[in-house]
């Protein structure tokens, strides 16, 4: 071995050494998730869910911090930017992982290579819904009436690039309509405009509309799922009411900055495995309409290739639909 050889080694001996030593001791102190979407919005709630589990397993508080804008990317470029000590993490999702590569043309981080995956939390069907008042009694006749009306329809979403605008720019590129979109500060926000009849319609992920569903200060059309949920068992798959099209699940996964050492990554990689196999987790996301990955879905490895596969699956439809984010 030669004397360059020999110290390539050594350096390299050294940062594992460094990397094994900063993953014994971690966490020494509180570590912040970034959710990039407001308050009480669907990632916010998941992300919850999981940070509180995850910091007993950890020994640590995890804190929530929403950090709001530009279809969640806001949030995402500080959490790429973010020391890789595991101390600053993100929940991310489909739209701010995937779909936001052909959304926003100058998009600051590649999804695929500016992080390291942890593992998917749940995936959550999307619902076709409508204020309560909206004349269609099913969805073959929501899709007649919005056919119709589309130059008067307003449809809310979650700001561009959010879970609610791609899908809904999904479902009018089925029925081959361009109504008007009006975007809001988060879910909560839509769904608030939603129930006070200020839009028309709106596709919202399962977790932010059971209670309303429930108590029918919303009409649910129809569920984007292969299968009815089993928290909202009297909502039809788009299949089932006539548009089996519409497919529409998304998934909600933790992330850390590149360079995050390995075994620091695969701790919150085990912390995020033992809370989604906490019977208490799982009833909050069951009760939600969550699904909850399997074994062989979660964790580092899953999670990449699930980024990989949908980038190619969105951006044709975005190209499509001829759409860009701010």
């Amino acid at each position: 071995m030669n004397l360059k050889t020999a110290a390539a080694a050594f350096a390299a001996l050294a940062l594992a050494s460094s990397g094994a030593t900063q993953a014994q001791n971690y966490p020494s102190r509180p570590i912040m998730l970034i959710a990039p979407f407001a308050a009480g919005g669907p990632s916010d709630v998941a992300g919850r869910i999981v940070a509180e589990h995850m910091s007993r397993t950890l020994g640590q508080t995890i804190t929530v911090e929403n950090v709001l804008g530009a279809g969640g990317t806001i949030g995402s470029i500080r959490a790429m930017r973010a020391n890789p000590d595991g101390y600053t993490i993100e929940i991310g999702h489909l739209g701010t992982h995937a779909v936001a590569v052909s959304l926003y043309p100058n998009l600051a981080y590649k999804p695929e290579t500016d992080f390291e995956p942890i593992g998917v939390v749940v995936e959550q069907p999307l619902i076709i819904l409508a204020r309560k008042d909206f004349p269609p009694k099913n969805l073959q006749e929501f899709v007649t009436y919005v056919k119709a009306n589309a130059d008067k329809l307003n449809v809310a979403h979650s700001g561009v690039g959010s879970l609610s605008f791609i899908h809904c720019l999904l479902l009018h590129s089925i029925i081959g309509v361009k109504p008007t979109l009006v975007p809001f500060n988060g879910g909560s926000q839509a769904m608030n405009a939603l129930i006070g009849g200020q839009v028309d319609y709106f596709c919202e992920a399962i977790s932010n509309v059971v209670p309303q569903v429930q108590a029918g200060t919303i009409k649910a059309y129809a569920i984007g799922s292969a299968a009815r949920s089993p928290a909202l068992p009297s909502v039809p798959t788009a299949a089932e009411a006539g548009l089996p099209q519409f497919k529409a699940s998304a998934w909600y996964a933790l992330f850390a900055p590149k360079g995050t050492p390995r075994a620091i990554a695969d701790k919150l990689s085990d912390a995020l495995d033992r809370a989604l196999d906490d019977d208490t987790v799982r009833k909050r996301f069951i009760d939600l309409g969550c699904d909850i990955p399997d074994k062989a879905a979660r964790g580092r490895e899953p999670l990449a290739a699930l980024i990989k596969r949908d980038i190619a699956l969105w951006t044709p439809i975005i190209k499509a639909a001829n759409v860009k984010g701010e």
